[in-house]
């Protein structure tokens, strides 16, 4: 079968099966690691909703995890004048009972499709495009292949397949020497692609943070997780986190294409800078002295363990303001 089918089916059986996330889990977003993210996320959409004038708007996120960032962010934005009803977009019955718990007001969406059309949307999706499938081709000597996983005994590894035309990659990629790799997120780009045509015909924006690059480029990036350290994708599948670094360039294009206005990639660390982290760190080391340690670790892990690594692209309707952060 393709990559991205065994991504898809592997991905989906996991997050159907568990509660992936904190200590306990195999890995921690940044929502969980300080209640900062969410907040600061909160009063950039309320920032932007305030300029546009204070619409109707519907909140929605993207693979909303445990309900932690939307918990933190409803606080701030409140704070703000904002008390959008919230939207989630997530399949997984065993995130959706989590999310209940901080979240009993929301409604629940398997997809883009059933969110509201008469309102503007406001859209947040943190590490929710690099769970997407991806394709991959590969470079061999006669050409590019489509890259496949195949079944030996109970042993899956990936495979060359099918030739595939030249005329479907990038020129300056058609050449790479053998062994190259060059993926693509059909996928990503759908879901991108409805919600710009959403926020073109309706108003709103969009903020996604994710780990990626600007591409197109070749490399392999598909990776898996499990009790927070790196293991083999191909191995046990279903039972491991998959996920691929996310083309931000690609995603901002489809938007474009679809009417909105995209803005960024800029880096993780340049989006909470901006947004005031500093400052909202002294304000809790004031309320709190005796968490003053943690609280600056958790703003360094934000800021430098994951500021470079982790990129943000915002999209808005072509009548909003620039989204704080991403102005000239």
């Amino acid at each position: 079968m393709p990559v991205s089918q065994f991504m898809a089916a592997a991905n989906a059986h996991y997050y159907a099966t568990r509660d992936p996330l904190g200590a306990g889990g195999d890995f921690v977003t940044a929502p969980e690691i300080s209640q900062m993210f969410g907040e600061l996320i909160g009063l950039w959409c309320a920032d932007l909703w305030d300029r546009a004038g204070r619409p109707d708007v519907a909140w929605v996120e993207l693979g909303p995890g445990r309900g932690t960032l939307a918990a933190d962010a409803r606080r701030a934005m409140a704070k703000a004048g904002l008390s959008p009803p919230v939207h989630f977009i997530e399949t997984s019955p065993r995130l959706r009972a989590a999310q209940a718990e901080r979240v009993p007001d929301a409604t629940w969406h398997d997809g883009v499709d059933t969110l509201p059309a008469d309102v503007a949307l406001i859209v947040v999706a943190n590490e929710f495009f690099d769970a997407l499938p991806i394709r991959q081709l590969i470079r061999r000597s006669d050409g590019w292949h489509e890259r496949l996983v195949a079944c030996q005994d109970t042993l899956f590894l990936p495979i060359a397949g099918k030739p595939v035309p030249a005329d479907v990659l990038p020129d300056p990629l058609r050449d790479a020497p053998a062994g190259s790799i060059l993926e693509t997120s059909p996928a990503g780009v759908a879901v991108m692609r409805a919600l710009a045509s959403r926020i073109a015909r309706q108003g709103g924006g969009l903020l996604a943070v994710d780990y990626g690059y600007e591409g197109p480029a070749l490399g392999g990036t598909l990776q898996a997780v499990r009790g927070h350290g790196f293991a083999n994708p191909f191995e046990t599948p279903g039972e491991v986190d998959l996920s691929a670094h996310v083309d931000f360039a690609t995603l901002a294009a489809a938007a474009q294409g679809a009417g909105a206005v995209a803005w960024g990639p800029i880096s993780q660390r340049d989006l909470l800078g901006q947004l005031g982290i500093d400052a909202r760190t002294t304000a809790l080391i004031r309320a709190a002295p005796d968490r003053e340690t943690q609280l600056l670790a958790d703003r360094n892990r934000l800021m430098a363990d994951m500021g470079e690594l982790f990129r943000a692209l915002a999209l808005t309707h072509r009548d909003w303001p620039a989204p704080a952060g991403f102005g000239a």
